[in-house]
C-alpha cells in the first residue's frame, strides 16, 4: 500500500527538481536586457551628438573660407584671416589655421567644442577658384 503525502491547499509539488531555485530569474534577465537597451541608446545619442558637432564645425569652416576668399578678392572689406576668424566666432567655432594661397584661394580649419565626453570637432575648407 502506497502512502501519499498530502500537500497543503494552494501548494503543489513541482515535478522538476531545482525549479524553485530559479524563481525570479526572468526578472533579472529582463532587468539586464533593459540595461543593455539603455546603454545602446546612450551610445547612439553620443554618436548623434558627435555627428552634429562635426557638421557644425564643417559648416563654420566653409562659411569662414568663403568670407575670407571674398575679402581676398576685394569683394568685401578686411583682411581675409581676420574676416574668417570673425565668421567662425559667430558660429561658436575657433579659427585654427588660415592660409591665403596663390590664385585667390583660402584654406581654413576650425575647431568647435563638442562636449565633455567628445572633445573638439574639427572642420576644414578651401574656397577660391579650382586648383
Amino acid at each position: 500500500m502506497s502512502r501519499r503525502c498530502r500537500q497543503p491547499f494552494g501548494q503543489r509539488r513541482n515535478p522538476v527538481s531545482g525549479v524553485e531555485s530559479e524563481r525570479g530569474s526572468g526578472t533579472v534577465l529582463a532587468a539586464g536586457l533593459g540595461m543593455v537597451v539603455v546603454m545602446v541608446m546612450a551610445l547612439l545619442l553620443l554618436l548623434a551628438q558627435a555627428s552634429a558637432a562635426a557638421s557644425r564645425a564643417a559648416a563654420a569652416a566653409d562659411l569662414a573660407a568663403l568670407a575670407a576668399a571674398d575679402a581676398l578678392r576685394g569683394v568685401s572689406a578686411g583682411e581675409p584671416c581676420v574676416v574668417a576668424a570673425a565668421v567662425a566666432a559667430r558660429h561658436k567655432a575657433t579659427l585654427v589655421t588660415c592660409t591665403a594661397g596663390g590664385g585667390q584661394s583660402v584654406e581654413v580649419s576650425t575647431e568647435l567644442p563638442a562636449g565633455p565626453l567628445l572633445g573638439v570637432a574639427t572642420g576644414r575648407a578651401r574656397a577660391g577658384p579650382p586648383p
